[in-house]
């Protein structure tokens, strides 16, 4: 299934893509797409629905219908650093022996297609694109070879940095990861049965036309089930929490010399089977 959440900002509805791309409204149902329904007991529930026994929703998204962030309500917005050997090599520091986790706030969750508003006193706001996990089953101390079970599917992130304020100017990245509109989710969340092999899909993204990211998640240091039976053993895991996995190669800090996004510009990225994202800086 792919599951999204669509509407005007702060109103989104629950749906599901139909096999032709058009949006089911789910709101019959379910009262949104969150933790409540992304068990493995709600996803079942969810799958028993024909989607054709669903109303239409008018509009085609992501063009004249609005998609919001494909989870709602999320919990916790956990991200990992430095997860791709190529990446790591970019930014001139060491693949780490063990998941750098660092946390997003919540209220930097934006829609795929939203505009980002630079911070006033941005300096270096950079892109991310990213592989999302979407717990599923929630946990603590979660087993490795029990992991994926935890997973109810996976989504498109854009994990938007401003690197001054995360490396430059002390304390934790966290301050230059969690500006509002940060933090661009979906536009659908994609179960998990329908990723064959999340540790083989491309991902991209180009500012402008120009392709700065294209990389593979092939490279990743720590996979979607590593990630998650790390994390747990500091967190309990939630229903409905997001993870983003790190990033490949290509970000604006590694550029010689490094670029940065300005106003007017256009991000476009996405990841294989997962959909894609365009956002205008403004």
């Amino acid at each position: 299934m792919k599951l999204v959440r669509y509407g005007a900002k702060g109103q989104e509805r629950p749906g599901v893509l139909d096999g032709e791309g058009a949006v089911r409204d789910l709101s019959g149902h379910l009262s949104d797409i969150d933790g409540g329904c992304l068990t493995t007991k709600g996803l079942a529930a969810l799958r028993a629905i024909d989607p054709a026994s669903l109303p239409l929703v008018e509009g085609t998204p992501q063009q004249d219908l609005r998609l919001g962030a494909c989870v709602g309500s999320v919990g916790k917005f956990l991200a990992v650093g430095l997860n791709y050997a190529d990446h790591a090599a970019e930014a001139g520091m060491d693949v780490p022996a063990e998941p750098i986790l660092f946390t997003k706030w919540t209220s930097c969750i934006a829609g795929p297609d939203d505009n980002l508003a630079l911070p006033p006193d941005s300096a270096a706001t950079d892109w991310e694109v990213e592989l999302g996990i979407v717990i599923g089953n929630g946990g603590r101390d979660i087993a490795l070879d029990r992991a994926a079970d935890h997973i109810a599917g996976y989504c498109v992130i854009n994990d938007i940095s401003e690197r001054d304020w995360q490396l430059r100017r002390g304390g934790t990245w966290d301050k230059g990861k969690g500006y509002d509109g940060f933090g661009p989710i979906g536009p659908w969340l994609v179960t998990a049965d329908e990723v064959a092999d999340p540790a083989a899909l491309r991902l991209w993204l180009e500012v402008d036309g120009h392709r700065f990211q294209d990389g593979t998640t092939a490279t990743m240091v720590f996979g979607p089930a590593e990630i998650v039976s790390y994390a747990s053993r500091f967190t309990t895991l939630m229903p409905g929490d997001v993870i983003a996995t790190g990033t490949p190669p290509g970000v604006g800090m590694g550029q010689k010399p490094p670029v940065y996004l300005r106003r007017g510009q256009v991000m476009r990225l996405g990841i294989d089977g997962l959909g894609q994202q365009t956002q205008k800086v403004v």
